[in-house]
């Protein structure tokens, strides 16, 4: 059987109370000099969560099992909301059309991959979005907002269409939009003991990011 991913959100309750959050691998040596040299091992950084922080309760530990048992350990991939980073702007703002640049228009041109970016005056980093959360998108071309008809999403890679005509040469395209994680488990193993997880100990659920 091929490993696949499956459409469906792990209980959003249960994330909400997880931690965990993005890593990235870095060489470092120490030359005779007494400098370092640093060499990025990762193009970009890997989420991982530890989602056994978010079990209160014997009713959520079964949720939690039943979804491994969908999931078939860690042979299928899942949606994951990031307790923190699950919008286009800052966590506490409404999602709006102008939160994130993905694209400038050509005159041809009507197919553009949802992305996020997260920059400072020092530096700036660019992430594909492939899970999208349905509904949650809104689109302006130069600052003018799209009616919801104007453009269509694969929700399940994050490519959008604008179907109304491509946007005007140099015309800027923004979007706004909620969206999970691709995540798996990280483990076929979930080990309970429910002596120890009543008197307040919790389990162990690790999830790893993964290219859907």
């Amino acid at each position: 059987m091929m490993n696949g991913f499956h459409e469906v959100r792990f209980p959003l309750r249960i994330a909400l109370g997880t931690v965990g959050g993005p890593g990235i691998r870095t060489d470092i040596t120490l030359l005779s000099n007494g400098r370092e040299s640093r060499n990025a091992r990762w193009r970009s950084t890997r989420r991982r969560y530890d989602a056994g922080s978010g079990v209160k309760s014997l009713d959520d530990l079964y949720q939690v099992l039943a979804f491994f048992e969908a999931r078939g350990g860690q042979l299928n991939g899942f949606r994951f909301r990031d307790p923190v980073d699950y919008r286009s702007g800052a966590p506490g703002q409404p999602v709006t059309p102008l939160d994130q640049v993905i694209g400038t228009g050509d005159g041809v041109r009507q197919d553009f991959q949802l992305l996020k970016r997260y920059e400072d005056a020092g530096g700036a980093s660019v992430r594909a979005i492939e899970k999208p959360v349905a509904g949650s998108l809104v689109m302006a071309v130069d600052g003018a907002s799209l009616p919801a008809g104007a453009f269509s999403l694969d929700e399940t890679s994050g490519l959008v269409t604008i179907v109304s005509g491509p946007p005007s040469v140099d015309a800027s395209v923004t979007a706004g939009f909620e969206f999970d994680v691709p995540v798996r488990f990280d483990s076929d193993r979930i080990e309970i003991d429910l002596s120890l997880f009543q008197a307040g100990r919790i389990p162990t659920i690790p999830l790893v990011e993964i290219a859907p």
